[in-house]
């Protein structure tokens, strides 16, 4: 089942934060609001059996801080195109 995981990061934040996750029609619709959005969307299985044993609202951990900031920087190369 298809599985998906938004995170946003504010620097007025401690960390990134989950800000929408789950499976099956809602991944879907995760997928379907990131495209609209011009929101890039990174595949990483890994982070991403991470991210699901999150709740929505939950910083970031610190293990996981090198992992997300790897997908960020991507996400803001993306952005400079």
């Amino acid at each position: 089942m298809k599985k998906a995981a938004a995170i946003s990061y504010n620097k007025n934040e401690i960390a990134p934060k989950v800000v929408a996750k789950g499976q099956g029609f809602v991944a879907e619709n995760i997928l379907k609001k990131s495209i609209q959005n011009d929101i890039p969307i990174v595949k990483d299985e890994k982070m991403m059996k991470m991210l699901d044993n999150m709740d929505i609202g939950d910083y970031i951990p610190e293990e996981l801080y090198e992992v997300v900031a790897e997908v960020l920087a991507f996400v803001v190369k993306l952005d400079e195109r």
